[in-house]
């Protein structure tokens, strides 16, 4: 396979395509990427990433797609055309620069699509203190996030339910809970790291964030040569924040792990210095974690080290440690040498402001050397994580249906007289046992001074003795009841034991 740098994404790929990337550290070939220089400052520091990668004798070959602004602006909603994600198919390894979004609504985030599109279900995050050369209050930090990349609230399954009221559906699976956690644990055994620490909030949402914890507890005991640990999202947070050296690697799901790797990355020196990896079965991402900052476009200004750090995980990940090594280790060597950008220039620390060419050209110059003072990276290849042949902890259990919680929208004269009303709708066998209002329970017996506002849920729970099941034949007879009492129903979840266990969250103060 020859070796070329800019290849248009319409052009034949050739030769064979290695599945497995681990065994490029037996050949002498070129490894197929899929490259797109993205907008704002993200062709700047594209051309910067790409041109060290040349110079310290990356065995790459080039597809370059475009995505992005250009492409929303065509009529694309997805922001990425059928041929760019052609290439993404055949080469399996995606080098992304920052894009924009354009404003307005009906344009979906491309980061997103891309991740589910491709199954890439490990967000990998290392946020790294390069103290004393880049400015930091916690000179020891080296953590790293594992972010759950598919799930949680960023399903995107969103509605609005009436005038008053919108819903976001937060969905956690057991099968996506074991993978993120089975490959943060890998990833602590094949980075010689101590620790993984899980952070959630299931004080608070026992079942989605139980789930993530539940599985934690489950899998942490197949590696017990590694420590771990459990902390509540929130004092979890204070704590990275305070003193991020007690951490080493944390999983999370989605939205903490998006919210807090960035300030993970912000505390240990900067956001523009990290770099991110996106991983799934067969599919791999890498990128910047920052956005395109159009302001700084075209001048010459932007650093260029998160998205060149993005490439020494792709560089590891297909399997050349070699180079992976060459260039972080060049890289570091340029931090010492005090040569940055404007973002992390300090007087009387650094010794040379540079722009995006010139940072890049002197990382180059100083492939083949090492950091005198920080640490020296080594990296071993290793085969890509497959973690689809584990055994899952789940053991089948008898689902039955004891009732339901239908959301009504309706703006009554008073609580209590709509709660009696609607009781009086039950069909046989049914009974209404509570109301809440934003998940506090308003009737029977609630607070005048609660809040409420235009949509309630309304639980009907079989009247047989120990709640005896529902029939889904009885939940279409109690909405065609309320509807014929002239009720307007958005939506009704059943209600479900699983074992015997009542899996659903009681009203608050229920």
């Amino acid at each position: 396979m020859e070796a070329f740098w800019g290849r248009s994404c319409c052009s034949s790929a050739k030769g064979l395509i290695v599945e497995s990337y681990a065994s490029f550290q037996f050949m002498s070939t070129n490894t197929p990427i899929t490259v797109a220089h993205g907008d704002g400052i993200g062709p700047e520091i594209m051309e910067a990433t790409l041109h060290i990668l040349k110079e310290a004798g990356a065995r790459l070959d080039i597809e370059t797609i475009e995505i992005g602004e250009k492409v929303y602006l065509r009529g694309n909603s997805s922001g990425i055309d059928p041929s760019a994600i052609e290439s993404l198919r055949r080469t399996k390894v995606f080098l992304k620069a920052p894009i924009t979004t354009p404003q307005g609504g009906g344009f979906k985030s491309l980061n997103v699509t891309t991740r589910k599109m491709l199954g890439l279900y490990a967000n990998i995050r290392p946020c790294v203190a390069y103290h004393p050369y880049v400015d930091t209050l916690h000179p020891k930090m080296d953590v790293v996030i594992v972010r759950e990349n598919e799930e949680d609230t960023y399903a995107g399954i969103e509605h609005r339910q009436s005038q008053d009221v919108y819903q976001c559906l937060k969905l956690m699976s057991r099968p996506g809970c074991e993978r993120i956690v089975r490959y943060a644990f890998e990833y602590a055994v094949r980075n010689n790291r101590k620790k993984v620490t899980c952070f959630t909030k299931d004080n608070i949402m026992k079942l989605t964030d139980g789930l993530f914890h539940k599985v934690f507890d489950e899998i942490a005991p197949e590696y017990p040569q590694i420590e771990n640990e459990h902390w509540i999202v929130d004092i979890g947070a204070a704590k990275l924040a305070d003193t991020p050296e007690i951490f080493d690697v944390i999983v999370m799901p989605n939205l903490y792990g998006d919210i807090l790797s960035d300030v993970a990355a912000q505390i240990a020196g900067s956001v523009g210095l990290a770099g991110s990896a996106n991983i799934g079965v067969k599919y791999a991402m890498f990128e910047a974690i920052h956005g395109s900052a159009p302001r700084r476009a075209g001048q010459n200004l932007a650093n260029p080290s998160g998205l060149l750090l993005g490439s020494v995980m792709m560089l590891v990940h297909i399997g050349q440690a070699d180079i992976a090594e060459r260039v972080h280790n060049a890289w570091l060597r340029t931090l010492e040498d005090g040569i940055h950008t404007y973002d992390v220039f300090t007087e009387g620390v650094s010794t040379q402001k540079v722009g995006t060419k010139e940072f890049a050209q002197a990382v180059a110059a100083n492939v083949g050397k090492e950091p005198e003072k920080l640490k020296v990276v080594r990296y071993s290849n290793g085969p890509t994580q497959d973690l689809t042949d584990r055994v899952s902890h789940y053991v089948p259990e008898v689902k039955e249906q004891i009732g339901v919680d239908i959301f009504i929208n309706l703006v009554p004269e008073s609580t209590d007289a709509f709660g009696n009303a609607l009781s009086k709708v039950a069909i046989d066998g049914v009974k209404l046992v509570m109301m809440s209002n934003r998940g506090v329970k308003v009737w029977p017996n609630g607070f005048p001074d609660t809040l409420t506002c235009d949509t309630w849920r309304c639980r009907f729970m079989s009247s047989v003795m120990e709640n005896g099941p529902v029939t889904h034949v009885q939940v279409i007879a109690q909405l065609q009841a309320l509807l014929d009492a002239g009720y307007d129903f958005v939506k009704y979840e059943s209600l479900c034991t699983f074992n015997g266990r009542a899996d659903f969250s009681l009203g608050q103060g229920q």
